[in-house]
């Protein structure tokens, strides 16, 4: 064996290119075959709990760029939670119900949905439902999240069903449900009312037009030849109307506009003149409108009277100041119709199109109405002026296309009964960003009652029974504790598969009239209500789990949501909210910050993403993200977030070659023994653990993804791991040197391993499987590094002391990058540095420091007093002078460093002093 070489370069199995879209699939089959999520279930039992509860996505396609931010920052904390002193477990959740699938199988299989027998429809529905859950569940899982997949909660299956029954039966008994008439969203292209939840605002283009209703009884105020000017974007409800709206308090204006007389509001009269083209306005009198109530006018084309009413929601935003009241489209319409006892006229049906009680238009869809009415309306000389405007108007959330109001009886839940509670419940949650909670306590502040029916079939059916003979609703505990039992055992297709008769409980009787004959309720519920409900179908359903839950996490768009539905539901019945702290984040955009659309080309897929780059550097990106705003994602982004993945991945590839041969049962120094810069480092990695663990506590997953980049990348890389070549390579493999750097790297390496591990779960366990001296068989069977307090009392002591000497050697290192440029030296250990330190501070700094030659990585360093001179060509940079120039000498064959005394020893021409020391000392004993 020849001696007077240097160690071999670092050695080591792990390979420099992690290869993550080929990689990932065997560690993940590995964990499969580990069955690691109940080992770690297993090794946390006992601990404290910590229940993040999963807001179910709906089944109903592939995941999204959005699905992968959500499921990657749960699981981010459901990893760190279970490394960090809790029991954690992670149990995924399906939204199954509702209108998409329905749709979705209906144009798949070219179904007329009601030439259908309606369990075969729903059979069909389920099927479609399970086909993306297991499709999901695959994709998921390729991001590496952990969780009891094979018993997720799905918001089909019976035992869900069951207790959504409940929570129901819980909420009708305290007098929270009820059926009325009212004004709701209706959507004719679902054929169903929709909750508040469900409504999306877009632009949309509608006509705008000011129409006159002459007045027929004037009550002693006004002429029969007056016009009273109503403005509506909405022409097809016109035949609905029966009655004008005006405000007590404002002032009205009776004018000779070109020569004819009309009402409206004084302080809408320049502007609406101007929009109808009036040229000539004259001001003829002037009523506050509470003087005006009574007065009739006449329907433009129908025989109907419409009256001047009083309504405190008449604004001067827009229009007229007389509002145009059909009671049967528009809810503060409908309430000011009940008050003054107008009744309710609704003449379209669920399919939007005009009905018999809209003489003239029967069978039109209420779009095409707008043409036909507003000729009407011409004809009759009523309509003043037509023109069209685009204005933000609400939407299905689901087609996409637009909705009206429409008066009909549907069930509902009284937020009135326990708004006050839910308010008073979301002060006790914790809200992150802390904006969520006043954001939420406005939308329930303002929110109405909550339409809960819907006019579908693939849902979870509204339990209620009514009496054959007197129509009397039936709710009780006893139907309630029946139906749910029966859901419970059969499903809730039960109720669509057998009759009234075969679903009541035994013996029951009307209250009412005492009729044992029912039928049954054709509605289903809301899936709001459904997912809203999983706070009880899951939460109190598995024993693993507990309620109320520690965290939901989901986008900003489930404050109006699932945040909202569960909290009504939870409140309603148990009088505080379901969780405990509330997490949102926002929404994935391009990397212009523009929407992602498949019409923009903008789309980033999760799969493709994972098959060209690894769930890995996805999952770095959602970590380096500030994710409770809007974040940006594209390729140029993933691109860089692959080289910082790299350079992470390199570190931990050079510490490990490194650790080849090291035993940290015998190998490992004492921190006694430790240089000065050892003990700085390990203080390094301790501030590091400690800044990690706090931000994964705050959920501040950007500081993570920054502490850990520039540990590996300055603090190691560039600096300790630079400076320790020599040491690693050039000294006795046993040496005290050899082995305190090996010692650092190994307790830098375990700490850094387990923090990226909730973070990079495949590198963390690849890295793992190599790690010397190590018992466990997963990275995941681990718990969190601790900062060492005995290394930050060293940062306490000398830190500033490393930290100014790190200041001033990034300034030399400038003037030696230039000295490398004009090709003074190649490698730094060929050159060598005269130091002129030109503050007394600086002179300080490098006094008090030893080896400098070691610190810069160069052949030979002369320092020299504060004050020297400093000669004409030194580089002056801040605080110091430097010349850089080639070392005098010859380079040493073994350490590669230019030094004078090479040869000095015969035996060994080609070796300086210190390494024929190293020789003699070192490995004489092998050589003999």
């Amino acid at each position: 064996m020849d001696y007077s070489k240097t160690l071999s370069l670092p050695q080591t199995d792990f390979p420099m290119r992690g290869n993550l879209p080929t990689r990932e699939p065997q560690i993940q089959a590995r964990w499969d075959e580990q069955e690691i999520y109940r080992k770690v279930q297993e090794r946390t039992k006992g601990r404290p709990l910590f229940v993040l509860h999963d807001g179910p996505p709906y089944a109903n396609g592939n995941i999204h760029i959005g699905h992968a931010l959500n499921k990657i920052l749960k699981d981010i904390i459901v990893r760190y939670k279970s490394m960090a002193g809790f029991c954690a477990p992670y149990v995924p959740g399906w939204d199954t119900h509702g209108l998409p699938i329905e749709q979705a199988i209906i144009n798949a299989e070219g179904l007329d949905r009601r030439n259908i027998e309606v369990n075969e429809f729903r059979k069909r529905c389920e099927a479609y439902a399970w086909s993306y859950i297991e499709k999901q569940r695959d994709q998921f899982k390729r991001l590496g999240v952990r969780g009891d997949w094979e018993n997720p909660y799905v918001t089909l299956k019976p035992e869900y069903e069951a207790r959504q029954i409940r929570i129901f039966g819980e909420m009708a008994k305290k007098g929270y449900i009820y059926k009325g008439l009212r004004c709701v969203y209706w959507s004719p292209s679902s054929e169903t009312a929709l909750a508040d939840a469900e409504i999306e605002y877009k632009d949309k283009r509608s006509p705008s037009i000011y129409v006159s209703f002459q007045v027929t009884d004037g009550k002693g105020k006004l002429d029969t030849d007056t016009g009273v000017v109503i403005w509506t974007t909405t022409p097809w409800t016109i035949p609905a109307n029966l009655a004008i709206s005006i405000h007590p308090e404002l002032e009205y204006n009776v004018v000779n506009a070109d020569g004819r007389k009309f009402l409206l509001a004084n302080g809408l009269l320049e502007a609406a003149s101007k929009e109808i083209g009036w040229e000539n306005v004259e001001v003829l009198a002037t009523f506050k409108g509470s003087e005006l109530e009574g007065v009739v006018t006449a329907h433009p084309f129908y025989d109907r009277p419409s009256p001047l009413i009083l309504g405190e929601h008449v604004t001067l935003d827009a229009g007229t100041g007389c509002v145009h009241t059909a009671p049967g489209h528009g809810e503060d319409d409908f309430n000011i119709g009940q008050k003054y006892g107008l009744g309710v006229l609704c003449p379209v049906d669920h399919e939007g199109k005009m009905t018999a009680e809209a003489p003239g238009f029967e069978g039109m869809f209420y779009e095409d109405a707008n043409k036909a009415v507003t000729q009407k309306l011409e004809e009759a000389g009523a309509l003043l002026k037509l023109g069209f405007i685009t204005h933000s108007y609400p939407h299905d959330w689901r087609t996409k296309k637009p909705v009206i109001y429409r008066a009909t009886e549907q069930w509902f839940a009284s937020i009135d009964g326990f708004r006050e509670q839910m308010l008073e419940a979301i002060k006790n949650v914790q809200w992150l960003p802390h904006w969520g909670e006043t954001r939420l306590a406005n939308m329930v502040a303002d929110r109405g009652d909550w339409c809960i029916s819907r006019q579908r079939v693939w849902g979870v059916p509204i339990p209620i029974f009514y009496c054959k003979s007197c129509n009397e609703p039936v709710i009780n505990d006893t139907t309630i504790d029946h139906i749910a039992e029966l859901f419970r055992k059969e499903g809730s297709s039960v109720w669509f598969a057998r009759e009234a008769s075969e679903l009541v409980p035994p013996g029951l009787t009307c209250e009412k009239c005492g009729c044992t004959e029912f039928r049954k309720e054709t509605d289903i519920m809301d899936v709001w209500f459904d997912s809203g409900s999983s706070h009880e179908a899951v939460l109190r359903e598995r024993e693993e789990l507990k309620w109320p839950a520690d965290l939901y996490l989901e986008g900003s768009d489930q404050y109006r949501g699932w945040f909202n539905s569960s909290l009504s539901t939870s409140v309603a019945v148990y009088g505080t909210a379901p969780y405990k702290a509330v997490l949102s984040h926002g929404f994935a955009l391009d990397g212009e910050g523009r929407k992602m659309s498949k019409s923009l080309g903008n789309v980033v897929v999760p799969q493709e993403v994972i098959d060209k780059l690894g769930a890995d550097i996805l999952r770095l990106w959602v970590a380096s993200v500030d994710y409770q705003a809007d974040v940006r994602i594209s390729d140029a982004i993933l691109n860089q977030i692959a080289e910082v993945y790299r350079k992470i991945r390199n570190t931990f590839r050079f510490l490990l070659g490194n650790l080849n041969g090291f035993d940290p049962a015998k190998d490992r120094v004492p921190y006694e023994q430790l240089g000065e810069l050892d003990r700085y480092v390990l203080a390094k990695a301790a501030q590091v653990v400690k800044r990690v663990r706090k931000a994964y506590d705050d959920y501040q997953f950007h500081t993570v993804f920054h502490a850990v980049h520039n540990f590996c990348v300055i603090d190691l890389s560039a600096f300790y791991l630079d400076i320790c070549k020599d040491r690693l390579y050039v000294e006795a493999p046993d040496s005290i040197k050899r082995r305190a750097a090996q010692t650092v790297m190994y307790d830098c390496l375990l700490n850094l391993v387990k923090l990226v591990a909730p973070i990079l779960p495949h590198t963390a366990d690849e890295v793992w499987s190599y790690i010397p001296g190590v018992a466990e068989e997963s990275v995941q069977l681990t718990d969190m590094p601790e900062a060492n307090e005995q290394h930050l009392g060293f940062a306490a002591d000398m830190e500033s002391k490393w930290d100014a000497f790190l200041a001033v050697r990034d300034e030399v290192l400038k003037a030696m990058e230039e000295a490398r440029r004009n090709k003074v030296f190649g490698n730094s250990v060929d050159a060598k540095l005269a130091l002129y330190p030109q503050t007394e501070e600086v002179a300080r700094v490098l006094s008090a420091m030893d080896d400098l030659a070691d610190l810069f990585i160069v052949a030979h360093v002369d320092l020299h007093p504060h004050g020297a001179s400093v000669p004409s060509e030194a580089a002056v940079l801040e605080g110091i002078a430097v010349v850089v120039a080639p070392a005098d000498g010859v380079k040493c064959e073994r350490c590669r460093v230019v030094k004078q005394d090479v040869g000095a020893d015969s035996a060994h021409p080609s070796l300086c002093q210190r390494c024929v020391t190293i020789v003699h000392e070192h490995y004489a004993h092998v050589a003999e």
